[in-house]
């Protein structure tokens, strides 16, 4: 069985929590869940340990996924938050411990929304803290109410393996839910797509095969909730599956 590895989203103690309100919990969005859990996949949440405790675990994975959630902490690249984004410091230490390994590892690797962004940070690059008000005039790219009920249009790069995989779709529409985004590309990355309004949609790594460390802004997972309106999301899933069998092989 192909194992997959997905880093954990976090929620810290909480008073007004009745249930384990004073511990911290990891989870894993079920969408995600269900997206991997295919037959002869498993999805395994990876725990927030220490040291070799982590990395044996990983050393077990096929694959590694960095799954959405909370923002990156802006010290991570470099600046000082504004407005109420502080980020989730904690978590970027975790995943960033994660991705290092599994990088120096020669994992295959796929970021989706917030692992996308982490994977920019990792190689250098920097964030647009909050889209809305560092970019007025740019197009909606969150809504908490509508959540992954909206959408816009995806330009892809000719001749990179998104290009590849989906050029040939009429009108390519992506799902959004992200009011940050990448502001400077980080090292060793080569652009797949842009949003209609110009901001980088997806990336790979240029050092590894096409495909084996990649990142997409938008949600392949939350697909479903506007079926026949998105792209494909298998084909994204069947590429990194692809190198997770090579990676075992």
């Amino acid at each position: 069985m192909i194992k997959i590895g997905i880093s954990a989203c976090f929620f810290y103690p909480d008073k007004e929590r009745t249930v384990f309100g004073p511990k911290s919990l990891s989870y894993m969005e079920n969408d995600m869940a269900r997206w991997i859990g295919k037959k002869g996949v498993l999805p395994v949440l990876l725990p927030d340990l220490e040291g070799e405790l982590l990395t044996d675990i990983i050393d077990q994975m096929d694959g590694i996924i960095l799954q959405g959630g909370s923002d990156i902490a802006p010290e991570q690249y470099g600046e000082d938050p504004i407005g109420k984004w502080r980020g989730d410091a904690y978590r970027d230490q975790y995943e960033l411990k994660i991705l290092d390994y599994a990088i120096r590892k020669e994992k295959p690797i796929l970021g989706i929304c917030r692992g996308f962004q982490l994977m920019n940070v990792y190689f250098g690059g920097l964030l647009y803290q909050d889209i809305p008000s560092q970019i007025p005039g740019a197009g909606v790219h969150r809504s908490a109410e509508l959540y992954d009920t909206i959408n816009h249009p995806i330009n892809f790069v000719s001749g990179t393996l998104l290009g590849d995989l989906y050029g040939h779709i009429a009108n390519p529409k992506v799902n959004t839910v992200h009011h940050q985004a990448v502001k400077q590309l980080g090292q060793d990355l080569e652009v797949y797509a842009h949003s209609d309004d110009g901001f980088i949609e997806a990336f790979g790594y240029t050092k590894a095969a096409p495909g084996k460390v990649m990142g997409v802004q938008w949600h392949p997972e939350f697909s479903a909730t506007q079926a026949g309106e998105l792209l494909d999301e298998e084909l994204i899933f069947n590429v990194f599956l692809e190198h997770a069998k090579q990676y075992r092989n």
